[in-house]
């Protein structure tokens, strides 16, 4: 069995969950902090840690269509459903849009891992 600690992030309400540090919750913390103040009002921890698996894949290569696709699958998972639960290309140009500020969050994230800088919890 896993034992879980809380690590409460200084700069977003929510807590994620810390499995002994674990470098994905590490990672989703990171990303978290990059993101300007436009996060749902319901508890993300399981779409930041989305993000941080779509960081290790894709590292400065993840796109809006990815991280809506990563919303999607969250929204999905949590019973959800919205108009702009669509494919990508389906959106509006002001809806794609809103994705940027998360690309740019684990892009961001993305180049201190590449390079070689361990992220603060």
């Amino acid at each position: 069995m896993l034992y879980r600690r809380e690590l409460t992030l200084k700069q977003k309400e929510s807590t994620i969950s810390d499995y002994s540090t674990n470098y994905l919750a590490e990672a989703a913390g990171q990303i978290r902090r990059e993101v300007p103040d436009v996060l749902p009002t319901a508890n993300t921890d399981i779409l930041f840690l989305m993000y941080a698996v779509l960081m290790f894949a894709k590292g400065e290569h993840v796109t809006r269509e990815d991280v809506h696709n990563a919303w999607t699958a969250w929204m999905v998972a949590r019973g959800k459903d919205r108009p702009s639960m669509v494919p990508f290309d389906r959106l509006s140009p002001e809806t794609q849009a809103e994705d940027q500020p998360f690309v740019d969050a684990i892009v961001t994230v993305a180049r201190r891992y590449a390079r070689g800088e361990r992220p603060t919890a």
